[in-house]
């Protein structure tokens, strides 16, 4: 699909495990944006996927209404509607992966239920080995979505080719670029949805603020990774109930602490890895809390690291799209 940038005119679509948005762009303009709580984790609730093409029908109208008398000429997706639990299963690309080698694997398809125009589908990144035995899938991680924001924020000078993008949404994931601007490898935790998960279903939602704080006492933070590296991720997690019960602290500060039990785990182990080290510097976005928590983690064992604005991140998802389907064969 070969565009002129200055008439590039889509709707793009990022999907994720509880949130999908939807913009409508016309060159480097943002005519319309919307978005909503649904995601393919309802698909696997559900055991169908209704909901998300419900949701996408209704995003996709919305953002054309807002801007009537604009033509778009397709609608440009990543994230996880092209996993299984998606719209249509498109095979990840195998890293080291750069824009030119996923968008040589881009999906073209239409879904008459949700919009008319024709679908380009984004593939994710596959790293490490292919390998399903227990003995060796620890080494292997996969991504949807987030090679597309990699090459939005390369191109936008917000990432560095050699630096690692941490991003925390409902899953924590580290993301290595190398220094030919290819997404190299990736690690992946369940971090986000088991905070999520501690702060909504189980017993410690009492002792947690409904609403996340965006900002954390950093001595609560420290509090729970010594904690973490101490008795382990389950046992300072109970102590957050311990510690509503003495009444010691208040909902935010017990937050605090909880997210600095999560980050220590996680933290080790990408050190450990050689993922997080002092001359690699790290972009981080996603939830404000868990950046400013991790922004002081790295703080403090001397690793630089910068947080990305919902803004900026709004940005390099829709450079990233543009990039890649700018390269996509004309066949297709």
């Amino acid at each position: 699909m070969q565009q002129q940038r200055d008439a590039f005119c889509a709707v793009c679509v990022d999907m994720g495990t509880t949130n999908t948005r939807v913009w409508l762009v016309r060159g480097n303009e943002v005519l319309g944006r919307a978005s909503a709580s649904v995601g393919v984790r309802d698909t696997a609730r559900d055991g169908s996927d209704l909901r998300i093409r419900k949701a996408l029908r209704d995003l996709i109208s919305q953002v054309r209404v807002e801007a009537s008398l604009v033509r778009p000429t397709a609608v440009i997706a990543a994230g996880m509607i092209t996993s299984p639990l998606g719209l249509a299963e498109v095979p990840h690309v195998v890293a080291p992966a750069g824009k030119c080698e996923i968008a040589a694997r881009v999906r073209r398809d239409y879904f008459p239920d949700i919009t008319e125009l024709p679908v380009f589908l984004v593939p994710g990144v596959r790293s490490g080995s292919a390998n399903s035995d227990p003995q060796s899938i620890g080494e292997s991680d996969v991504m949807r979505g987030e090679e597309t924001l990699c090459v939005g924020l390369l191109k936008l000078g917000l990432l560095k080719a050699g630096g690692t993008l941490l991003n925390l949404g409902s899953h924590w994931k580290a993301i290595t670029v190398d220094h030919d601007a290819h997404v190299a490898t990736s690690v992946t935790s369940m971090s986000g949805e088991l905070i999520h998960a501690a702060q909504s279903q189980t017993i410690l939602a009492s002792a947690l603020p409904q609403e996340r704080p965006e900002t954390l006492n950093e001595e609560w933070i420290e509090a729970g990774m010594l904690e973490q590296r101490r008795s382990g991720l389950s046992r300072a997690l109970f102590c957050v109930r311990l510690l509503e019960q003495w009444n010691e602290c208040t909902p935010d500060d017990r937050f605090a602490f909880l997210i600095g039990a999560f980050v220590a785990s996680d933290l080790d182990s990408l050190v450990k890895h050689g993922l997080l080290t002092a001359n690699r510097p790290v972009v981080i976005t996603g939830d404000r809390a868990a950046c400013n928590a991790w922004k002081h983690a790295l703080y403090k064992i001397s690793i630089d690291s910068t947080i990305i604005s919902a803004d900026q991140l709004e940005q390099a998802l829709i450079q990233g799209l543009r990039e890649i389907v700018g390269c996509v064969p004309a066949s297709e």
